[in-house]
């Protein structure tokens, strides 16, 4: 790795650092995270999948995502909100996923959630994406936290949605595209 937060692949290929010279993790990096990414059912596997996160390692989340499409019924927000007690107890079997009970449920109630907005999922979301974002020259620049992932996380809160704090909100953002957070020298860059 190099002192600036990147990491140069064997393929000779510098990425971000955090790619850790993981296949997948390096796939990810390069087709996935950074790049826009917009639809109901797309942003609610994401908004999902970040909040299982939540403790875990993203590689643990992505290896599993196969096991969490189906779990979750390709993340169709109207299917997952009328999961009841025997989904619940299904979803807690399944080795597949992260069985936690409070994630389980958040995600039964963020499907709801999203059924209960009064505008589109995109369209809310998207609206949190800042104007202007400056490009991190390094690793330890990247943010955690940001005032719109913050006032993101205030605003899903408010409609009911669960496990969206502010850092899960940003990592979201940044997973959707909606900031661009490959440091300076990574070729996905800008």
């Amino acid at each position: 790795m190099t002192a600036d937060g990147l990491l140069v692949g064997a393929d000779g290929v510098a990425r971000c650092s955090w790619s850790g010279g993981q296949p997948d993790y390096a796939e990810y990096h390069d087709t996935e995270w950074g790049v826009p990414l917009h639809g109901e059912r797309a942003l609610f596997e994401r908004i999902t999948l970040e909040a299982f996160q939540s403790g875990l390692s993203w590689l643990t989340i992505l290896r599993k995502r196969e096991a969490f499409r189906r779990a979750f019924a390709e993340f169709d927000p109207a299917s997952v909100a009328a999961f009841g007690d025997s989904d619940r107890e299904r979803l807690l079997a399944d080795a597949g996923i992260v069985r936690n009970r409070a994630k389980v449920n958040a995600a039964i109630r963020n499907a709801r959630a999203v059924l209960d907005l009064d505008r589109p999922l995109d369209e809310l979301l998207w609206s949190f994406a800042p104007e202007q974002h400056r490009r991190p020259r390094s690793g330890s620049e990247v943010p955690a936290i940001t005032a719109e992932s913050k006032a993101m996380a205030g605003e899903l809160k408010r409609r009911g949605f669960a496990f969206v704090g502010p850092t899960t909100c940003y990592a979201l953002m940044q997973a959707t595209g909606m900031v661009d957070d490959h440091v300076a020298g990574c070729w996905r860059a800008g």
